[in-house]
């Protein structure tokens, strides 16, 4: 294994940037703490001839590894140098009584303001393999994101054969203008957003772009290797395919989840999801270099970046043969932009691996039953203006049963535990759409929805079964949805309207795949269950950011369990105020 993971201690980085007490990997033990500090500070990049000023994390774009071992306690401290309100969120982090750590801006804390500092602290229990950390505030997670590694406990093993070496590999979306002008003004405007200007791999575009052939990832291997490559999606508002040329990976883990193995040519992966495979090289030198490329899926109406990004895979010669520049390069065969049959057929080969070592704990019993209908909608521009929607008296909005969740201001969680609502939040959300219709037919004639701060409760330990249902009232959207706080089940998902009383005679409760983020398909619905044994305020949301940004959310809250270690804590002193 690598020992170039993280910096040395004695290197001025680590010293100023705050990693000195975590160790290199084969030193990693488990059930240490390990400390990280995350300086949020403006950085100079150049990238497609722009040069820009972003909000990186200590310098870094993409931003430093998050390491440790399952059982680890991370504390990380945040200090905001930038004028720009920030928060980190520890996407799939399961945060057992720990949601004070978790990071969404006004759901479980006030945003980090300029010149303040905030320490997160939390505990990796039951978990191992690779998540993802990025700001949880409008636009911001457009740079400042990057890669949280879970290595298993000392003296366990990858269930699949270890790795020669691995690699992170993420997914970003790059814009030649800053990402919170471009939002803001969509939002003045009712409009759809600019889109982005690029994809990237691991911060750099590649050779497909103007200006950018030398701005390219490269990843270079020996033959008869196995690499672990951690895949994650970062990019704002795209799902993306990927695919490397003449070579096929081994899908091994899903969000943190170990899976049964399956071989694929080129694999869907969605903003929040995290992906590691592996991949076999080939027993002898090739003559040759191999693209890696990704570019977007895409189901729905209006503009979007349909560019590719591309890396290079490329084989170390053996020292009897020099270097050529002028190998051939091969390129990848990549599905069309709008391939649902072939994300349906590779989205169904996903399983929980469900053995004694780790079992797929699906709750049988469901407590209580909800049904959920999600997607793009309209509201009226305010009165003696013009909007840029789909009409020039309409502006995009988007909701959950009719409900576009507006952030409060000021914190859920913090109005929730001390008994201080005062209007922050109500708790009536809607359990099924207050008016059903042909959620993936015609539209109705009004399709304004209502807006609103509203939740729903749950006793601790319910079992939830939600089917989440895709409507196509302004077009019929894949929408990937995040569930903070816990890990899900997907036990059903199909094509057309839901039918409650055929489609649950074919729920998978034996091995479900277990995953924190998953693609309610276009035109269709996902049916998932889990268990609220994790006390706080979580939020749901699309993790395309535009849909979050007009209103595509909600929030659960849990009470606290009757055990000590089931109840949520106090807030630390220095949460932050808003």
């Amino acid at each position: 294994m690598r020992t170039s993971y993280l910096p040395s201690c004695a290197s001025m980085a680590a010293l100023l940037f705050g990693f000195c007490l975590v160790s290199l990997l084969p030193e990693l033990a488990a059930g240490i703490t390990r400390h990280y500090t995350f300086n949020i500070m403006y950085q100079n990049v150049t990238r497609l001839c722009h040069t820009r000023s972003i909000i990186s994390v200590n310098g870094q774009f993409p931003g430093p590894r998050l390491v440790a071992r399952e059982g680890d306690r991370v504390i990380v401290k945040v200090v905001n140098h930038v004028s720009n309100n920030v928060t980190i969120h520890w996407h799939g982090v399961r945060q057992l009584t720990s949601g004070w750590a978790d990071g969404p801006a006004y759901i479980t804390q006030c945003p980090i303001q300029t010149g303040q500092s905030y320490t997160y602290n939390f505990t990796i229990i039951g978990q191992r393999g690779t998540l993802l950390w990025h700001a949880h505030v409008s636009w911001l997670r457009a740079t400042l994101y990057g890669p949280i590694i879970i290595y298993p406990k000392h003296n366990e093993s990858y269930p699949f054969p270890k790795p020669h070496r691995e690699i992170p590999i993420l997914f970003g979306e790059w814009f030649n203008v800053d990402p919170e002008a471009i939002i803001t003004q969509a939002l003045q405007t009712g409009a759809g957003p600019n889109v982005s200007d690029a994809y990237t791999i691991n911060g750099l575009p590649g050779p497909l772009y103007n200006c950018s052939s030398q701005d390219t990832f490269k990843l270079k291997v020996k033959p008869g290797k196995t690499y672990l490559l951690r895949l994650i999606n970062a990019a704002l508002n795209d799902e993306l395919f990927f695919s490397i040329a003449n070579h096929s990976v081994t899908i091994v883990e899903a969000d943190a989840i170990y899976v049964k193995p399956f071989n694929t040519d080129k694999l869907l992966i969605s903003p929040g999801q995290t992906t590691n495979v592996l991949l076999k090289t080939k027993p002898y030198f090739p003559n040759a270099t191999f693209l890696m490329e990704a570019r977007p899926y895409f189901t729905g109406m209006g503009t979007i970046d349909n560019s590719t990004t591309a890396g290079i895979l490329q084989y170390k010669p053996p020292s009897n043969l020099s270097s050529s520049k002028n190998l051939p390069l091969f390129k990848p065969t990549l599905p069309p932009i709008n391939a649902t049959s072939f994300v349906a057929n590779f989205t169904s080969k996903f399983r929980s691996l469900a053995n004694a070592k780790y079992p797929a704990n699906v709750p049988l019993k469901v407590d209580k039953k909800f049904f959920f209908a999600l997607g793009l909608g309209t509201n009226p521009c305010p009165k003696n203006t013009t909007c840029q929607g789909p009409t020039n008296t309409t502006k995009f909005a988007a909701s959950v049963n009719n409900v576009s969740f507006l952030l409060p201001s000021t914190a859920i969680l913090q109005a929730y535990f001390f008994g201080q609502n005062n209007g922050v939040y109500t708790t009536d959300f809607p359990v099924n759409p207050p008016t059903p219709f042909n959620y993936t037919g015609m539209p109705p004639n009004n399709t304004n929805i209502s807006n609103g701060t509203s939740t729903v409760v749950l006793p601790f330990n319910t079992s939830v079964e939600l089917v989440m249902q895709g409507t196509s009232i302004v077009s019929a959207e894949s929408h990937p949805l995040h569930l903070h706080g816990f890990n899900f089940f997907v036990v059903g998902i199909g094509s057309g309207n839901y039918d409650p009383n055929k489609d649950p005679k074919n729920f998978n409760l034996v091995d479900p795949v277990e995953r924190n983020t998953a693609g309610v398909p276009a035109g269709g619905w996902i049916a998932i269950r889990f268990f609220a044994d994790n006390p706080g305020v979580w939020f749901m949301h699309c993790h395309l950011d535009v849909h979050t940004s007009w209103g595509l959310k909600m929030a659960w809250i849990v009470l606290d369990g009757p055990l000590p270690n089931q109840k949520l804590p106090p807030p630390p002193s220095d949460l932050p105020k808003c």
